[in-house]
């Protein structure tokens, strides 16, 4: 399949489609402060859907090219099974402890300005720790690149609400999708450019740094906007056409004269971050561990690597149509049993019969590892503003990766002390339940605004 080419043609649709409506960026002149002209509008909007695709591109190789080397870089590091669950861990406790500053950076910063420094973070990360030297340092220059990609996963959500209000579905399905491809290509690429490359784990780690480099590019020119989040994202109609930062002649602005979301009052962001939670701890656990499980069971590093490839590539095709099906429907909990029965049904594959039947599991893990695009198409969907869906995203994301974090350390000491994968299974398999019932819940058609108001 030609996934260039397909999502050059989705990203041209969708400008279109922003210039047809007029929703496209609200970006003002720097100099002026004037609205641009159509013409600069659509350029503006391309160069952001650009810059939107290669970002989520660069959201996950810094972990799953670690799981695809994490037996070489053990054995580099001198890593025993417990400390590479703490490895395996870190991701959750980064995005955990750095995404929940986002929404207070972007409304200083603008939402620009932060993911471009993101992605500058991820850059100069994964340039580092496989030189800084020992276990600490290593952890050290992770957690700088992991920085980078917490703020922003939280604020992809809050700038396509924003920017794109009338696209969040299809524009959350091509973040997602994006996403996924860069997954899945860093899970199968890097053993054989590390084998091409010499066969040293230290450079097979480092060249992803020059995708993320790349990412750096579109996002420059957002740099200079400085006008955040709003609490409820200043918008007015004017005209037929939203007009960004405005309220009503004759009144404050919006962000001045309403409360503050009190989003802990809302069952339903209680339900989507433990949902976010228990998904993430699924996910980081199949990054981190599942190459391990199938080379124990006898299957080859490298195919063991394509394995996790599959896995992460089923979301390309899914996570751009789960979105679109899930903004169609007034409760997503049916969407979230399906992707729970997946899960279930592979990790039983993965106990009775790991090498055997593969493929099979990796298809069905894959399926189920699509329940992230539709936790972050939720988080859309469950605030009415952009203001809120900041707050949502950043709450439900915080708080999901705070839950995540102890799963792969636990798979990890689960490994060490009982010496096989059964334990392990097993607790991925009981997690998925509750998965299940708060994602039910998550997915019922009501916002955080109401909830917190009542």
């Amino acid at each position: 399949m030609d996934s260039q080419s397909s999502n050059d043609s989705m990203m041209g649709d969708m400008a279109s489609e922003e210039t047809r409506t007029t929703t496209s960026p609200h970006i003002r002149s720097s100099a002026t402060g004037d609205t641009p002209e159509p013409a600069t509008r659509a350029w503006t909007t391309r160069l952001l859907v650009l810059g939107i695709v290669l970002a989520a591109v660069n959201l996950r190789p810094a972990i799953t090219s670690l799981g695809a080397l994490l037996e070489e870089v053990r054995d580099g590091l001198g890593m025993s099974g417990s400390v590479a669950g703490v490895l395996t861990s870190v991701p959750p406790l980064c995005f955990a402890v750095f995404g929940v500053m986002a929404p207070r950076l972007a409304r200083r910063f603008g939402p620009g300005a932060v993911v471009c420094a993101g992605m500058a973070a991820i850059t100069a990360g994964l340039l580092i720790r496989p030189y800084v030297g020992g276990t600490a340092g290593f952890l050290a220059a992770s957690a700088l690149a992991l920085m980078g990609i917490a703020v922003s996963n939280v604020l992809m959500p809050v700038i396509v609400k924003r920017w794109f209000p009338d696209r969040v579905g299809s524009m959350t399905g091509l973040y997602s999708m994006a996403l996924a491809l860069g997954t899945a290509t860093a899970a199968a690429a890097t053993v054989p450019v590390t084998d091409l490359l010499g066969g040293s784990w230290q450079t097979g780690l480092t060249v992803w740094a020059a995708l993320a480099a790349v990412a750096v590019l579109p996002w420059i020119p957002f740099v200079r906007q400085r006008d955040g989040v709003r609490q409820d994202d200043g918008v007015r109609q004017e005209g037929g056409v939203p007009q960004q930062g405005a309220a009503p002649a004759g009144q404050a602005p919006a962000r001045e004269t309403r409360p503050t979301l009190r989003i802990t009052r809302s069952r339903t962001a209680w339900a989507l971050a433990v949902f976010f939670g228990l998904q993430a701890t699924a996910a980081y656990i199949t990054m981190g561990w599942m190459p391990q499980i199938f080379r124990d069971a006898g299957v080859p590093a490298s195919t063991a690597g394509l394995l996790l490839a599959v896995t992460m590539v089923m979301g390309v095709p899914l996570a751009f149509v789960i979105p679109r099906v899930a903004t169609r429907l007034p409760h997503q909990g049916p969407i979230v049993l399906v992707l729970g029965v997946c899960g279930l049904v592979g990790y039983a594959g993965l106990y009775l019969a790991p090498a055997a039947g593969a493929w099979a599991w990796a298809l069905l893990l894959g399926i189920s590892n699509c329940s992230f695009p539709l936790a972050l198409t939720m988080v859309g969907m469950r605030a009415r503003s952009g203001a809120g869906v900041a707050q949502l995203s950043a709450f439900a994301q915080s708080t999901g990766y705070l839950i995540s974090i102890p799963g792969p350390l636990l798979v990890g000491v689960l490994y060490q002390h009982s010496g096989g994968w059964g334990l392990p299974i097993a607790l991925m398999a009981g997690l998925m339940i509750p998965q299940m019932v708060v994602g039910v819940l998550a997915g019922r058609d009501r916002t955080v605004e109401e909830e917190a108001a009542r």
